[in-house]
């Protein structure tokens, strides 16, 4: 995905019945649907049945099949609840009829209330921050497969500066910790719930990278599969996905070949304007 607006047209779903949609998916690298592509499909999905007073304030997915890229992704809505203050949906994911990816989200009024926050971490701006094409070339001149399955990893729609570089030489193994600007390269004039879906997409970039920091010179021995496994979302204010946004991520813990991972994403204010956690697959294959 080059530009924004392929992503913006790739989360915007066709309809073809009652609560029923229709989507496409654009090839990765790894040849399996991107986890982010289904969390910011389904969030739209859910958006059309949602009055236009409510905004998503939280959702829990479990991806359940690996995605094929080259087949259309049916996206069926449970409208579970229209409440005074919060509306519910599920909305299911299939391909060829099998559920591929399931998702719970909940919507809300805007409702004024108690406010606090925790401090945003103290970093070098993103304008001074290298980024991942950056912080890779040295890898691109001693190991150009490596460098080119990296670098296809993060979409060229968005620009991401890590803070501290995870692509060090010789690999060495790092505590489970990685904060990132990021944001999208071009302008995006869209709403708040396409804001909201763009994030959604984004926020599944980096999450397992960060669990598999302490374990990087056994990863580059090893041949490993990765997946998302679950990912949940809240969101606690407005931003702009086209300003920078600092993603903080740690890992307490990785086991039985699943590594946990949360996250804080704040704007360049340090106000807190999402939080992320998800379990992925980090199996060792045989």
């Amino acid at each position: 995905m080059e530009h924004i607006d392929q992503v913006i047209d790739l989360l915007t779903l066709e309809e073809i019945d009652y609560c029923l949609y229709r989507g496409q998916s654009y090839k990765t690298p790894w040849n399996i649907v991107f986890g982010g592509q289904v969390l910011g499909q389904s969030l739209h999905a859910a958006y059309r049945t949602v009055p236009k007073d409510r905004i998503l304030h939280s959702m829990h997915a479990y991806f359940i099949l690996p995605g094929n890229c080259d087949i259309p992704i049916i996206y069926e809505v449970d409208t579970i609840r229209d409440g005074g203050s919060f509306t519910t949906r599920r909305v299911v994911a299939k391909q060829k009829g099998k559920a591929i990816f399931n998702m719970a989200a909940s919507f809300q009024l805007d409702q004024p209330g108690l406010e606090h926050q925790i401090t945003m971490p103290e970093v070098q701006a993103p304008e001074d921050t290298k980024s991942v094409e950056e912080r890779l070339k040295p890898i691109k001149f001693l190991s150009p497969k490596t460098y080119k399955k990296l670098i296809g990893i993060d979409p060229n729609a968005f620009e991401f500066r890590p803070v501290t570089n995870p692509y060090a030489l010789p690999p060495r193994n790092h505590e489970p910790y990685l904060k990132v600007w990021f944001k999208s390269i071009v302008k995006a004039n869209v709403d708040k719930p396409m804001q909201q879906q763009l994030l959604a997409c984004a926020s599944d970039f980096g999450l397992l990278r960060t669990a598999a920091l302490p374990h990087q010179t056994k990863i580059m021995m090893k041949k490993m599969l990765f997946a998302s496994l679950d990912h949940a979302m809240w969101f606690h204010k407005d931003f702009k996905i086209d300003e920078w946004m600092l993603f903080e991520t740690d890992s307490p813990t990785a086991g039985n070949s699943r590594g946990f991972t949360r996250g804080s994403i704040y704007n360049r204010e340090g106000e807190l304007i999402a939080s992320v956690a998800q379990e992925g697959l980090m199996r060792i294959r045989s």
